[in-house]
């Protein structure tokens, strides 16, 4: 009972550092080879842990930061170009020119008013962008213990294993199963999910920029999120652009558009991810839906990796018990008779 409450009160103590610790962890697992090329190399630990965690910095920070002021710009400019689009006059002139559509668009214009919603859409944006302003000194924050993580866990991961091995009631080959799946899904996630929703993301942002529609960096960044989910993807982005392309008389455009996003973007997942993962994540689509799903809703941002993850030891470690079940409801080897001289 005693030792129950002190792992509970430590549990509530890391409650805060949460995120930091997800991300520090994840980063650690990717750049480990690194950290151990240049270890080789100067043989310091603490200074190859400095040099990788620099270099990682350099990688993961300067584009986020680039990136988020660029989809921030955009997406204010966007929302006051998309407002006109839906004026009373225009989407008139536009039901006029399809009346096999018109009772639904008519029904939509009823049901939706789009330019209060695109006005409350740019007021949000704006809002967030003051919120964003006034929770950066808690962003600072998480990022610096992050990278400090990050440089304790590179500088100490043979002490940090040790231990881990040491406090879990694992044998040493049942531990390396389980850090194995630990890496494995890991590297599966990152490179598997975020990597390739990535690539998807910045191929339809592309597509979108070259055909000359609003906010490409914007659009794009959306489908790279809606990629992660399992079930989702880029096409409830691009679908919907080539409809209305084609509906506004577009159609070279929205023909374009939509070959585009079933042969590049659609089979990026099919062919770059499993050249990335292989057979790493072993872990079914309803599955995967639910980890990185209910990761999310239950612990936000850091849910997209510790989702899966935590799905992956519960399996591991459920598969680890069956084969102890196993091992001891199977009869005794029968040892060959002694044959006497």
């Amino acid at each position: 009972m005693v030792i129950l409450s002190g792992v509970t009160l430590c549990a509530f103590m890391a409650k805060p550092f949460l995120g930091a610790l997800v991300w520090s962890t994840t980063l650690a697992v990717l750049f480990a080879p690194l950290d151990l090329a240049i270890s080789k190399r100067l043989r310091s630990r603490s200074l190859s842990a400095l040099i990788t965690t620099m270099v990682t910095a350099c990688i993961v920070v300067v584009p986020a930061i680039l990136i988020a002021g660029t989809l921030l710009n955009e997406a204010v400019r966007s929302a006051a170009l998309v407002v006109p689009m839906f004026d009373s006059d225009d989407w008139m002139r536009f039901v006029g020119e399809h009346p096999w559509l018109a009772p639904a668009l008519q029904w939509i214009h009823d049901k939706v008013d789009f330019p209060d919603v695109m006005r409350t859409a740019t007021s949000a944006l704006a809002t967030w962008s003051g919120s964003a302003l006034r929770a950066s000194f808690s962003g600072v924050a998480n990022l610096l213990l992050t990278f400090y993580f990050l440089f304790y866990l590179l500088r100490d991961r043979e002490q940090i294993t040790e231990a881990a091995q040491l406090h879990l009631p694992l044998s040493e080959p049942e531990f390396s199963q389980l850090t194995r799946r630990v890496i494995d899904t890991i590297f599966a996630t990152v490179f598997g999910t975020v990597a390739v929703a990535a690539l998807q993301g910045g191929l339809g942002g592309l597509m979108f920029w070259w055909l000359g529609l609003p906010a490409p960096v914007f659009w794009g960044v959306l489908m790279a999120f809606l990629a992660i989910v399992p079930f989702l993807g880029a096409f409830v982005i691009w679908a919907p652009a080539a409809v209305f392309l084609a509906l506004s008389g577009a159609y070279t455009s929205a023909i374009v558009l939509t070959i585009w996003g079933t042969l590049v973007v659609g089979l990026v997942d099919n062919v770059v991810y499993p050249i990335l993962v292989g057979n790493k994540l072993r872990m079914h689509t309803v599955l995967s839906f639910i980890a990185v799903v209910g990761g999310l809703v239950l612990l936000g941002a850091p849910g997209v990796v510790l989702g899966p993850l935590l799905l992956a030891v519960t399996l591991t470690l459920v598969q680890i018990w069956r084969d102890r079940a196993a091992a001891i409801a199977a009869p005794p080897k029968q040892r060959d008779p002694v044959q006497c001289p």
